[in-house]
């Protein structure tokens, strides 16, 4: 059975190589391993030993703590509320955002805001 905090780190790692565009082929190669490891967890299926996940937050440029992000520091459970980023389609719209120049991108928030506002 998985426990929750494995789940989250890979769901964490899984929404970090989502924002970079990187292919899970791709984090493999860098880290030293075959896809399927990667597959296995970022789905929790297999636990990341501390080693790993030290190189796992190299290839991926960032550190460590930000695969625990979101965690109840009492009870190691997942935050009850769900992950927006879990989501594909949400991964995609924001690594779509962040490449529209910055002017734009800016005009394009703005819009967002008065939207949410009328909703």
């Amino acid at each position: 059975m998985t426990h929750p905090v494995d789940v989250h780190v890979g769901s964490r790692v899984r929404q970090r190589r989502w924002m970079t565009g990187m292919t899970q082929q791709q984090l493999a190669e860098k880290v030293g391993i075959k896809f399927q490891q990667i597959q296995k967890y970022e789905t929790g299926m297999n636990r990341i030993s501390a080693s790993r996940l030290w190189d796992i937050a190299a290839a991926l440029d960032v550190p460590v703590a930000f695969f625990f992000e979101g965690l109840d520091d009492k009870q190691g459970d997942a935050e009850e509320t769900k992950d927006i980023f879990a989501e594909r389609e949400a991964l995609e719209l924001v690594r779509s955002y962040y490449a529209i120049p910055e002017a734009q991108r800016r005009r394009l928030f703005d819009l967002a805001k008065v939207l949410s506002d009328v909703a």
